[in-house]
């Protein structure tokens, strides 16, 4: 790909100023991914989520997030960015005082849903409006590299946040902090925000945007069954089904004029690999975090605000790790970089198998750390290979789509992964307990570890001490079986990039020039400027 420098009218203060706003519901979104894995135990305690009820808690956000990026981008190149930024703020606003207040564990995932859909208002507007905003290359790089920096932070920081409310506030709290922020939205953005919309655009493609939906919620509710009870009816059905909306979408994307998702870039091997890789990679990440929490928490014991600052012992090696990796990558082959990535992030898997009840605090986050390092090492190069393939024309588009790929593949760690030491821990807590339980604590000791801990603080000192020992045992024996599960993924996606994307930039030229790639055609350990 040749190499392309547009410079257009230098941004002002004013435009910075209107950037500094859009960083809040950047953060705020970003946050609400993580936000909540420290409530865990206030949720269980108070609202009682069966063991799916939990999992969909955590689930329901990023699913609706990652169904409907690519039709609120859509929506907003029609009505306007700015309109649809502000639209979303006000209704994020009042899906965080549902959750707030939630009365049931129904009442919350209903809420998590709707925080997913303002969420999906958010955050194409943010970068579609970067993007206008930021005419200069130079200035467009910089705001978009802070960007980047403000989503990642705000997954980072929605733990410790959530840790320090838990610490003096209810649960809700943790939802309550939005508010503010979208009001300063609400009243700064008219002011300081450009409108921006597509200009002669044709109309919104709502049969499109109704399916892709109506694919997505059927088959990961089925995948998330299938993980956790083995084979029924009704989730393989369900799975069918989604898959054949599915289908359906597609065709609907490769016949109309203009598409929700331009299906011709998936023939460029490094496009389809590096999308398929940044997926692989957000899986484990995202999918995973949720066993270390908790371990700190209720294994550990710790309260939620130390857990929270603990946590973040991990981002001091991701700090480094991008740049790093893009000095490795002038070097030498940019997937074998990747490659490396994977194999470090399945090492750090490996160190949170040996993990026993008496090990206490370091191994887990050196396991951690490894396998976040790792990880980031992969996605700050891979996100720059999926933007390079794509033609300028295309970059918001294209961004969306990484963007709900990512969010769907987070989700679906969270669901599989999560399911997989979900049934694990069943499995091994059952034969451990006391006899002579009641049903009552019995059914609660086997749904969860939160709601272990809950039914032994209630029982008599030598029996609760008998299902505290049980139940973190077999926590452990379910984050053991999600490691391996992560582990062997990391593996699989190493050998990919390798295989894939060694000479993915050659083979895409080549297949692009009947006569075959020229001298100069730049490889992925050349990388070419967008």
């Amino acid at each position: 790909m040749d190499a392309v420098n547009t410079e257009g009218p230098r941004a002002g203060r004013r435009e910075w100023l209107g950037f500094g706003v859009l960083m809040l519901p950047l953060l705020l979104v970003s946050m609400d991914v993580s936000v909540l894995y420290f409530a865990v135990p206030f949720i269980s305690r108070e609202l009682a989520p069966t063991s799916t009820q939990q999992l969909w808690i955590f689930d329901m956000y990023g699913f609706v997030l990652a169904g409907l990026l690519l039709t609120m981008g859509s929506l907003g190149d029609r009505i306007g960015r700015r309109r649809l930024l502000l639209v979303g703020a006000a209704a994020f606003s009042a899906a965080s005082l549902l959750a707030a207040y939630a009365g049931s564990a129904e009442v919350l995932i209903l809420a998590r849903a709707l925080l997913g859909i303002g969420g999906a208002t958010l955050m194409p507007s943010t970068l579609g409006l970067i993007r206008n905003m930021f005419q200069d290359d130079r200035q467009r790089g910089t705001a978009i590299a802070i960007w980047t920096a403000a989503m990642t932070g705000g997954i980072a920081i929605g733990p410790v946040l959530s840790g320090f409310l838990l610490e003096h506030f209810w649960w809700g709290s943790v939802f309550l902090i939005n508010i503010p922020a979208m009001a300063l939205l609400l009243l700064l953005g008219p002011v300081l925000l450009p409108e921006f919309r597509t200009p002669h655009a044709t109309g919104f493609d709502l049969v499109g945007s109704v399916l892709s939906l109506a694919a997505i919620l059927p088959m990961i509710y089925g995948i998330k069954e299938l993980a956790r009870d083995g084979f029924a009816p009704l989730p393989a059905a369900a799975l069918l089904a989604g898959a054949a909306v599915g289908a359906l979408f597609l065709h609907r994307q490769r016949t109309r004029p203009e598409p929700m998702i331009d299906l011709t870039l998936f023939r460029r091997r490094a496009f389809g690999a590096s999308l398929l890789v940044t997926m692989l990679a957000t899986f484990a990440l995202v999918g995973f975090a949720i066993f270390t929490t908790q371990y700190l928490q209720l294994v550990l014991g710790m309260s939620p605000l130390r857990a929270a600052l603990w946590s973040l012992l991990p981002t001091v090696g991701v700090g480094a790790a991008a740049p790093l990796a893009a000095v490795a990558a002038r070097r030498t082959n940019r997937a074998y970089v990747m490659a490396a990535g994977f194999v470090v992030a399945a090492g750090g898997f490996a160190v949170l198998t040996a993990v026993r009840p008496g090990s206490g605090l370091w191994p887990v986050m050196i396991g951690a750390s490894l396998y976040a390092v790792g990880l980031v090492v992969v996605m700050s190069l891979v996100t720059d290979v999926v933007l390079g393939e794509a033609p300028a024309e295309r970059a918001s588009s294209v961004s969306g789509l990484l963007e709900s790929a990512t969010e769907f593949a987070g989700a679906l760690g969270m669901a599989l992964l999560g399911s997989v030491g979900s049934a694990v821990y069943r499995l091994r807590i059952g034969p451990a307990l006391p006899d002579g339980l009641p049903p009552v604590a019995t059914g609660e000791a086997r749904e969860t570890l939160a709601g272990a801990l809950t039914t032994a603080a209630r029982l008599p000192g030598g029996t609760g001490a008998l299902i505290l020992t049980a139940a973190r045992a077999a926590f452990l024996d379910g984050m053991h079986a999600a490691a391996v599960a992560a582990g062997v993924v990391m593996l699989v996606a190493a050998v990919l990039c390798v295989v894939l994307l060694r000479h993915a930039h050659a083979v895409d030229a080549a297949a692009a020039r009947p006569d075959g790639p020229p001298a100069d055609v730049p490889t992925l350990d050349r990388p070419a400027a967008v």
